[in-house]
């Protein structure tokens, strides 16, 4: 080993030294990024020292490519590949920034969303980002000065022993990684730790070798893979609250997905007004079941993820989102079962029907109608952001949904409380807020106008008529403030807010409303994948038969343990993040010792998420129909055609 590294400094400094400042530069820039831009929450010197080094053996490499070239080739592959592994790094900064987050290669392919994200990606870039690329130009300057150079013949030894050394160093990096973090590579679902141990870079290749595991899953699975899961679900099936039980029954249902509102905002008062006052008297209502406790469980889908569990009960991917990688699976999915129960279901949004591949996705699912962008006036003037502004959205809505066929089940996809909360000045009824970070503060105006959207939709659902026949299901889809803007919470909840209560603020709203159901404020702790056989139970549909992964809120037999898409979890009394314990009540971290007893939720989580990934890697489904449930065919849906 010792003469491996002796013959690698020969080659470097004597040989290449051109390579040898690429990887230097590559190497520094790298580790400023890290420290700059992510928060990893290093706790030891092990986490920090690997953080320094794994820039290093990715640049060298990854740089060794450029050496297979010929002649002069070797400087523009070397160029090339520098630019390429800055503008990923440079991805995963800006993507960081929103998502708290890091780019996996499904959300790469989701190319169709990219051009419809307008002001959401501009407010992420900086003009200072062009620093980020400076190694690369200070390359091409070396070039073209002649300061330093790649020999046009280089012998194959030479590349070997290039190659060597960075496989030297990638394996050190990962020995080391995995006596401070077992069974890293086999475990773990935070990217946050992938990228902390093993670096930007190898965590890409690591994602690249998962995504192609994933389409292999599919290929080789067959009907005997879904009987573990179909164990499981019989296992945490929870029988229905007798009180409940059919209390909606052939009722209209309408869900409305209340864009990144994080239930915090509920009661909030900014200079003695209520943000959003609607919602609070309707929270109050006593024919509103609220629930104060439900947490998102959203992974990199989103907004998608949220309207997978709505429908399936099923967890969202660990890396991209299913809406875009598994459309063509079987599901079934709320829509279907209703509409197999005689509804017609619909769901309407003010944008293009390709984003995040919906056009796809609800064939799979059995929606009858998608009214999408294509059906709405989408002038200048009542557009902002992601599309149309809740309130044209509301009110040009309501027709479509005046001709669907009762009993309907429609869906509605609310846009304008959206990153970076941009607002036209008429629009703002309240005040900002005054923290500094401009997201934060806008927030509180775009909340106030989907509130007062919603109030407009209740009052137009009660002139239609359609009201009193219609239970309404409103839910926060995901957080709207990220991880990134602690400073600011801290001001606006008064209190510091670090790992305990970022985990709190994952609670969403959950409203579930209708006219003569006897509500009030449940306590219970869940998830967005609890929603749909609470719904189901409410209209009358037993779930026993289906595959579902959440339990119905309302069922004594609920099981009160939400996981998080990163294996983190909260329960009433304790919340896990980061590998710490925390107490509910105290907020305070509990002692190693004592945090020990609760290892026995790791385990029912880690199950919860590996038997609901093992379902739609393998597209389990299509093994599995439950009694009296026809297959949904994709071919008899087309939402190209205008009725």
């Amino acid at each position: 080993m010792k003469q491996l590294m002796t013959n690698g400094k020969n080659i470097f400094v004597k040989q290449l030294p051109l390579f040898l400042v690429a990887v230097l530069l590559f190497w520094i820039k790298t580790y400023a990024v890290y420290q700059i831009e992510f928060n990893l929450s290093l706790e030891n010197f092990i986490q920090k020292f690997l953080l320094f080094m794994n820039p290093l053996g990715s640049a060298i490499i990854f740089f060794a490519f450029a050496l297979l070239f010929k002649g002069r080739g070797k400087v523009r592959a070397l160029l090339g590949i520098n630019f390429l592994l800055s503008f990923i790094l440079y991805a995963n900064v800006v993507y960081y920034r929103f998502f708290n987050d890091f780019i996996t290669v499904p959300v790469l392919t989701q190319s169709n969303n990219f051009g419809q994200l307008g002001g959401s990606a501009m407010a992420l870039i900086q003009p200072t980002d062009i620093l980020y690329f400076i190694d690369f130009f200070v390359l091409i300057a070396l070039i073209m000065w002649k300061k330093f150079d790649l020999p046009t013949t280089i012998s194959k030894h030479t590349v070997t022993s290039v190659f060597l050394v960075g496989v030297l160093v990638v394996s050190a990096n990962i020995a080391i990684a995995e006596t401070d973090r077992p069974q890293l590579l086999t475990r773990t679902f935070d990217r946050n730790y992938l990228v902390k141990y093993l670096g930007a870079y190898n965590y890409t290749v690591y994602d690249i070798i998962q995504s192609s595991k994933s389409s292999a899953q599919r290929a080789l699975a067959d009907s005997s893979d879904v009987t573990e899961v179909e164990n499981y679900a019989k296992a945490t099936y929870a029988e229905p609250n007798e009180e409940y039980f059919g209390k909606a029954k052939d009722m209209n249902v309408i869900y409305i997905s209340l864009e990144s509102l994080q239930t915090f905002m509920m009661g909030y008062e900014l200079n003695g007004e209520e943000v959003t006052p609607f919602m609070n008297s309707l929270r109050n209502d006593k024919n509103t079941l609220y629930f104060d406790n439900v947490f998102h469980q959203t992974g990199q889908g989103k907004t998608s993820d949220a309207e997978f569990m709505v429908e399936n009960s099923i967890f969202p991917l660990p890396q991209g989102s299913v809406f875009t990688t598994k459309a063509n699976n079987t599901y079934q999915a709320g829509s279907a079962i209703l509409g197999q129960n005689g509804y017609t279901n619909a769901v309407f949004h003010g944008n293009g029907k390709t984003f995040w591949n919906r056009d796809e996705m609800y064939k799979s699912f059995g929606v009858d109608k998608f009214f999408d962008s294509a059906y709405y006036d989408m002038n200048e003037e009542d557009t902002l952001n992601y599309g149309l502004e809740d309130k044209p959205f509301f009110k040009d809505s309501m027709p479509y949904l005046k001709e669907l066929k009762q009993p309907f089940s429609a869906k509605f996809i609310t846009l304008s409380n959206h990153f970076p909360y941009p607002l036209d000045e008429e629009d703002q009824t309240i005040e900002p807020h005054t923290t500094g970070d401009k997201s934060v503060d806008q927030y509180f105006q775009t909340s106030r106008y989907l509130d007062e959207a919603l109030k407009q939709f209740f009052d137009d659902l009660k002139a239609s008529g359609l009201y009193d026949n219609t239970m309404v299901v409103m839910y926060g889809d995901h957080y709207g403030i990220s991880e990134n803007h602690k400073r600011a919470m801290s001001e606006v909840l008064g209190k510091d807010v670090g790992d305990f209560e970022q985990a709190q603020l994952q609670r969403v709203p959950l409203f579930i409303h209708a006219p003569g159901l006897e509500g009030g404020v449940k306590h219970t702790y869940g998830g967005q994948v609890d929603i749909r056989p609470t719904v189901m139970h409410l209209l009358g549909i037993d779930t026993k038969d289906y595959i579902d992964f959440g339990t119905d809120l309302l069922s004594k037999d609920h099981q009160e343990i939400v996981p998080f898409r990163n294996g983190d979890f909260v329960t009433p009394e304790i919340t896990k993040v980061d590998q710490k314990v925390f107490n509910n009540e105290t907020g305070e971290q509990l002692p190693e010792e004592e945090a020990k007893k609760y290892d026995k939720y790791d385990e029912l989580v880690k199950q919860k998420l590996e038997l609901s990934d093992k379902l739609v890697y393998g597209d389990l489904l299509r093994f599995h129909t439950p009694e009296g449930f026809k297959p949904v065919d994709r071919s008899q849906y087309d939402y190209n055609k205008r009725d």
